[in-house]
């Protein structure tokens, strides 16, 4: 079946810095490359975390909201510094001067096959805007974004219709029944199966395809299972 993995529109090209990298130095990088976040790396290039532009804001941040030792910031201010989880956090990463004292960790990380939706859903589960790529041993491969992501739907609507029904199984006696077609990267599925349960899985073969936006089924089929009588429907 094909599909888009996370290797086919990653960043290979990466700017990463070492556990010891100054905190001057970290900018002067996310400034020069002109990129929002740098993975760290141990000495044998396996990701440890990641440091972003916000990481390092929280210096400057905290220099003007704590400044002074009787200084408190407004109620709603800390409350809502709390309600996020970065009280401490923000406390640490402020006075931090090295890469490994900034960075988050664990970083959240993909490996090159995994398929383009599986990143997707994984930046939303984890309300990050990047995965860091890595091999088995930990190694940075590459960074894929949300922009990298976008890449899989500028595929034409032609490809993605060989895409959906090669995805089909042959093995399906109504294989040629189904008719696909593909307009503006949606998916309409017509025509009938065997079974309901062969629908049913041609819908989910082809939502899997990455550059799918959405599919839309109307597909009947001659019997719901084995030996069950017979039924035409749509999914």
């Amino acid at each position: 079946m094909m599909r888009i993995s996370v290797r086919d529109v990653m960043t290979t090209r990466v700017a990463a810095a070492e556990a010891g990298t100054p905190f001057k130095d970290l900018a002067a990088l996310l400034v020069g490359r002109g990129v929002s976040a740098l993975p760290v790396l141990d000495g044998q290039r396996r990701v440890i975390g990641v440091v972003s532009e916000a990481d390092l804001l929280r210096k400057e941040e905290f220099r003007e909201l704590y400044r002074g030792e009787g200084y408190r910031p407004r109620l709603r201010a800390r409350l809502r510094r709390l309600l996020a989880g970065r009280g401490e956090d923000g406390r640490r990463k402020a006075a931090g001067g090295t890469a490994a004292e900034l960075m988050s960790s664990p970083p959240v990380t993909v490996a090159p096959e995994t398929s383009t939706v599986t990143a997707a859903q994984l930046m939303d589960a984890r309300g990050v805007r990047r995965l860091v790529v890595v091999d088995e041993e930990g190694r940075l491969l590459g960074v894929v974004g949300r922009r990298d992501l976008l890449k899989a739907y500028t595929r034409d609507d032609a490809e993605l219709k060989r895409w959906v029904e090669d995805a089909i199984p042959e093995r399906w006696t109504d294989r040629r029944g189904i008719t696909v077609e593909v307009r503006d990267g949606i998916v309409t599925l017509s025509g009938r199966t065997a079974t309901r349960t062969e629908a049913t899985a041609a819908v989910h073969l082809a939502k899997g395809l990455g550059g799918v936006v959405d599919v839309r089924p109307a597909l009947a089929w001659r019997r719901e299972g084995r030996g069950s009588p017979s039924a035409r429907s749509s999914v």
